[in-house]
């Protein structure tokens, strides 16, 4: 299934944008927006409060979901 690796990546390129600048709202490229395995991630994210979305395919991370990031165990680079 697709849907692991797209919430992985749509994570952390969350997470990265939200170090960069926590108040910006990233909009995802239109395929991903598309993609039923991504709006599911996306959903997910905000039903647990990790992301608010402020039209449909443009997100940011919150700062529960960044920390909710940054306690996880990421492979090295």
């Amino acid at each position: 299934m697709q849907q692991a690796p797209i919430h992985t990546e749509l994570f952390l390129t969350l997470a990265q944008h939200y170090e960069h600048d926590p108040r910006e709202f990233v909009r995802l490229p239109q395929q991903t927006v598309d993609s039923s395995f991504a709006r599911v991630a996306v959903a997910e994210l905000r039903n647990e409060g990790y992301v608010e979305e402020q039209v449909r395919g443009v997100v940011r991370l919150t700062l529960r979901g960044y920390n909710a990031y940054k306690s996880q165990p990421h492979p090295a680079a």
